[in-house]
């Protein structure tokens, strides 16, 4: 049976790596989303350079939003991969 979605590259991650938040250093590339691994709060820089904090992500989560930073100041969820 074939998926029910679409297999492109624009629509799923294609690779992903572990996280290490910084606060002067972006990511290795642009993340098309995140996966909190532990809850907190995960704060990012998006790919427009505005800077914003989610607040209490649950473990297992993946926030569907792009990013170019993942800040140390600010965050409590631990475990953060990188969905390219």
């Amino acid at each position: 049976m074939p998926a029910p979605y679409s297999m492109t590259p624009d629509s799923c991650a294609q690779n992903a790596f572990a996280v290490t938040p910084s606060d002067t250093v972006d990511l290795p590339a642009p993340a098309r989303a995140l996966y909190v691994g532990g809850s907190g709060n995960v704060r990012i820089n998006d790919t427009g350079n505005g800077a914003v904090t989610f607040v209490g992500v649950a473990a297992g989560s993946i926030l569907p939003v792009m990013a170019r930073r993942v800040y140390v100041t600010g965050m409590t969820a631990t475990n953060i991969v990188a969905l390219i």
